[in-house]
């Protein structure tokens, strides 16, 4: 657990840094902030998918996930949420700041992958019960810690204080995994891992693209697909 801690931390020192220098920061410098914030969703996006689609049982799972989580997040209309919630903090501030689609993306890159999901299940069921600082099973926390140190100072300087909010929301993202590992070993089967990532690299993706103002494929609708490997598997599971 310490390795989540120190993840959560970083990512509020992070965020507290660029939060504190954005005000400084012209708007040209923030332009290649957001340039260079969306080259990244782009490459990590594809690093989240790729590698894991050779891996995954059902090739055509992240496809489905998309899809349906596509349709459910378009019904419960999720991005006209966002902008109309987005609109009133614009009114309120009198300044023109996607923000809460900057969370959201936030939370995407620091949720998504391999070392958040595997990390916490790896602390958990090292002998210490992943205490000890140093030690090789918080291996993956530690180096998701250190990316998530630069990647919350960038957001936050393109994005400001409220890019804070992502650090609670990984701390109990991850403290789930740990939990789940806690209470039922490796209860969380691999393949479920692996279609994870590919549909949340899936949505990284889409958050660069719309970040540097290519194609804006609505990621918020998307949001529910993370859900489907999930309930897929859990059914599978019964029987």
């Amino acid at each position: 657990m310490l390795g989540t801690i120190l993840n959560t931390t970083t990512i509020i020192v992070g965020g507290t840094f660029g939060a504190i220098v954005r005000s400084g920061i012209g708007d040209k410098y923030k332009q290649s902030l957001f340039n260079a914030l969306g080259l990244c969703c782009l490459v990590l996006g594809v690093n989240a998918s790729l590698p894991n689609m050779a891996k995954s049982e059902y090739p055509v799972m992240f496809i489905l996930s998309l899809a349906i989580g596509g349709v459910i997040g378009t019904k419960l209309d999720l991005a006209g949420r966002i902008d109309r919630l987005n609109a009133k903090l614009n009114a309120r501030s009198g300044k023109e700041n996607n923000s809460l689609n900057g969370l959201v993306t936030g939370i995407l890159l620091y949720c998504i992958g391999t070392f958040s999901i595997v990390g916490p299940v790896l602390s958990c069921l090292s002998p210490t019960g992943g205490w000890a600082f140093g030690e090789a099973a918080n291996t993956y926390l530690y180096t998701n810690a250190t990316l998530d140190l630069v990647t919350s100072a960038v957001l936050a300087a393109s994005y400001g204080w409220i890019m804070l909010l992502a650090a609670p929301v990984l701390f109990c993202w991850q403290g789930m995994f740990y939990a789940i590992a806690y209470f039922f070993g490796e209860a969380m089967p691999e393949p479920m891992r692996c279609e994870l990532s590919i549909v949340g690299g899936v949505l990284i993706l889409s958050s660069g693209l719309a970040i540097l103002g290519i194609k804006d494929c609505k990621t918020v609708n998307l949001l529910p697909s993370l859900l489907v490997p999930v309930v897929f598997y859990l059914i599978k599971g019964l029987f």
